[in-house]
């Protein structure tokens, strides 16, 4: 039997309200203990809690949730007190006094999967859901907590399994007559299982940009105004801007809301020789945080003659935006040129003052990039990249299926295979080792 665990599910600090959970088979005992009677299940009710020499340590609200309904399917109470440390203090006093102890980050969640409330996919959207900080990630985490993700991946499952019967009757009775259209029924269906796994792994990215954030690097020369275009964009000024070349020397980061979407961006070192060390590394760091960017916005001073835009051209791509700046004035060869390749590479090219529009025309530009790669109407199949990972296995199992067809027991295998992919998504087989590491990054209480 379990023990009995308790923590602070609001914050820490002065408040008006503190709510303590309780969960395990001693928490009735705990309830009765310091309130007298339980309330009924699932009814608020105020009652005086008292230590055990009946002084008074709060007038809270109290609920009793009898398992297994409830969060993690045992019995478990929720107090609400005054928010004051004394009374806190108090009341945790009391229920260690009741051989409760305080609850490790993630346990709450942990005993509602290991009871069967959650299934893992749901139990990393509490996660997630904790930590969101958009619109985007709150309603994608809600999504899955309701389930989304995880009847995705068990529609697959089951498909797989009527499969498996099909194969497996080709292997175990072979000398029945069965229809000889069973194997190449089989192979249809893992075909078409295969194409929709193929789908969703080419989609997986918008889930993953949702949960961790759209990476966008400004790049670009020394002095083109990179960092006037950060601190206009993020509406703060966050880099330091000056006319000496070479001012930022490290990754400057902050988040954005876009479009409701979380997106992370970074201020780079210009992009020229570094005249020291210092400056050395953070070019290094700048190409390396540019190269695994989501998108580059290419900063290029149209007015310059100096050719320091050519530095940057290795990192750019096709779907990058060239940001010519300094458009109050004349545009010099070099400006032309740039501009000329960023047309033979497929890049958008937008022109601004940044100092004079502060960049409202990057942000309509950046916001249009932002909901086409995180955006569309289905719910994702991945939200993380353990997700991507198992979606990847299951894919390669599938198409060994398809290529041992001519040989079923072995088609069969790889079919299985591929269905307890899906089930370590869930969490259904083989995720210990996974839940140690989720657990510990939810808040204490949760």
């Amino acid at each position: 039997m379990t023990d009995t665990i308790f923590a602070l599910a609001t914050a820490p600090g002065r408040a008006a309200v503190a709510v303590l959970r309780l969960s395990g088979p001693d928490a009735l005992t705990a309830l009765r203990a310091l309130s007298g009677s339980p309330p009924k299940p699932r009814r608020a009710t105020v009652r005086r809690l008292r230590d055990s020499d009946g002084t008074v340590l709060d007038q809270a609200l109290v609920l009793w949730f009898p398992g297994p309904d409830s969060y993690t399917g045992e019995d478990c109470a929720e107090l609400s007190l005054h928010g004051g440390a004394a009374v806190i203090d108090g009341v945790t006093r009391a229920l260690i006094a009741e051989g409760l102890r305080l609850a490790q980050p993630g346990e709450f969640t942990r005993r509602a999967f290991e009871n069967g409330k959650l299934d893992l996919g749901q139990a990393e959207a509490v996660a997630d859901l904790v930590e969101a900080e958009t619109t985007r990630q709150a309603r994608q985490a809600l999504e899955q907590l309701g389930g989304a993700l995880s009847r995705r991946h068990e529609d697959w499952r089951s498909r797989m399994v009527e499969v498996l019967v099909r194969l497996e009757a080709a292997v175990d009775f072979p000398d029945e007559d069965l229809p000889p259209e069973v194997v190449a029924e089989a192979g249809a269906k893992v075909e078409q299982l295969r194409a929709e796994v193929d789908e969703a792994l080419a989609r997986a990215q918008s889930g993953l940009r949702v949960r961790d954030g759209y990476r966008v690097a400004i790049i670009g020369a020394p002095n083109a105004g990179k960092s006037s275009l950060f601190n206009a964009l993020s509406d703060h000024d966050g880099a330091i801007v000056t006319s000496t070349p070479g001012t930022t020397r490290d990754i400057i980061e902050t988040h954005l809301t876009v479009a409701g979407y979380r997106v992370i961006l970074a201020d780079t070192a210009g992009l020229r020789t570094g005249r020291d060390e210092i400056e050395v590394e953070g070019i290094r760091r700048a190409r390396a945080w540019a190269d695994d960017a989501d998108l580059r916005l290419w900063v290029i001073d149209r007015a310059a003659s100096d050719g320091g835009w050519r530095a940057s051209t290795p990192l750019v791509r096709v779907g990058d935006i060239g940001v010519f700046n300094k458009m109050d004035l004349a545009e010099s060869g070099d400006g032309a040129e740039a501009r000329s390749f960023c047309a033979i590479n497929g890049l958008e090219t937008i022109d601004i003052a940044v100092n004079l529009d502060r960049g409202a025309k990057v942000l309509d530009g950046l916001q249009a990039r932002v909901v086409d790669a995180s955006g569309g109407a289905e719910f994702p199949a991945a939200t993380r990249a353990r997700h991507v990972t198992q979606l990847t296995l299951a894919r390669a199992d599938l198409s060994r299926a398809l290529s041992n067809l001519p040989q079923p027991e072995l088609a069969a295998e790889d079919v299985r295979l591929a269905a307890r992919a899906l089930e370590r998504i869930t969490g259904r087989v083989g995720v210990e080792d996974v839940l140690d590491g989720l657990f510990a990054t939810f808040c204490i209480g949760k």
